[in-house]
């Protein structure tokens, strides 16, 4: 099986992110513009712009080890891998790609291809399906197979955004929180952002984003007016799906609330989208508004409860293979 997360730079510099966002912003999943309208303002502008800053910011939460997604993302792998072999041992091999930078799609795939896997299943590590993340994860699959003289048998995880395991370890993992450093006034689920004509288009990420937010909501017990919606990293002057993470918080600093913890549900792992945009940026709005202190709680990472659900999840997309009945 093949995890896809959505990737990093190699290095916390303009010039390792430079090809990145360039990767990134000139996938016509992401940003649908006519190429003719979107490559100059993508290389005349963005380019020579936007790489030093997000350097700044991938500076911020650069550590010994590297990119947290980067390490993030392999410790889920292995332990991925782990949990699998407890029941078959030696069946099924994980492995690790990034839809932008490295490893890629293409060569993860060259390599199972010449360790003799004869059957692929892909997991874009993305809880609810969008055409810019999961769509374009097929995408890259499908590049990769068309290079390949005997490509292998092929499924996909489209989502798991309503999946009961899922759901049950981003509940646990929230109260086990709480439980150990107290409770907000509110709890604000911050997902990250699509423009809304996406949406308009056909795009079923929102209403994706909001069932997650229900179920968790009724889990967790919690009525609507303590659990919150927002999407965040809107760029651009499109209208992004609304309300905006960053004017929920201010709101509600200055409607007088003092403690306020985030969570961000779209994330299996920690990146610079939860922990320098939430835990940093909208930290530093909250308070400038009013507000005492915003506590970002963690993404569930490789924890043993988000391991045993994608594993559970992986079981059931493999039946009917020989493999998987043996």
């Amino acid at each position: 099986m093949l995890l896809v997360n959505l990737g990093t730079p190699t290095a916390p510099t303009a010039a390792a992110v430079r090809p990145y966002l360039a990767e990134f912003l000139a996938d016509p999943r992401v940003i649908d513009y006519p190429r003719w309208r979107w490559w100059p303002i993508l290389h005349g502008v963005i380019l020579r712009l936007r790489p030093k800053r997000s350097a700044h910011a991938y500076t911020r939460i650069w550590d010994e080890r590297g990119s947290p997604l980067r390490y993030g993302s392999e410790a889920l792998a292995a332990g991925l891998q782990a949990e699998l072999d407890k029941q078959q041992p030696g069946t099924l091999r994980v492995a690790l790609a990034m839809r932008y930078g490295e490893p890629s799609v293409a060569h993860a795939i060259e390599q199972l291809q010449r360790e003799g896997v004869r059957r692929l299943l892909v997991l874009p590590l993305y809880p609810q399906y969008s055409a810019t993340s999961t769509g374009s994860v097929i995408d890259a699959v499908a590049d990769a197979f068309k290079r390949l003289r005997w490509p292998p048998e092929l499924r996909f995880i489209n989502d798991y955004h309503d999946d009961p395991g899922h759901i049950g370890a981003l509940a646990t993992s929230i109260e086990r929180w709480r439980a150990a450093h107290g409770s907000g006034e509110k709890l604000l689920l911050s997902f990250h952002g699509i423009p809304e004509r996406y949406v308009a288009l056909g795009d079923p990420y929102a209403e994706q984003c909001r069932r997650t937010a229900q179920l968790l909501r009724e889990r967790l017990r919690l009525g609507e007016d303590q659990l919150l919606v927002s999407f965040q990293s809107r760029v651009g002057r499109e209208r992004w799906l609304q309300p905006y993470t960053d004017a929920t918080v201010r709101r509600l600093a200055a409607e007088g609330v003092r403690r306020l913890d985030v969570a961000c549900p779209g994330f299996a792992v920690d990146c610079l989208e939860t922990l320098e945009e939430i835990a940093m940026q909208n930290r530093d709005f909250f308070t400038a508004a009013g507000g005492e202190t915003l506590r970002y709680i963690p993404a569930l990472n490789d924890a043993a409860e988000q391991v045993a659900s994608l594993a559970a999840l992986v079981r059931r997309h493999l039946g009917g293979w020989p493999e998987a009945a043996a």
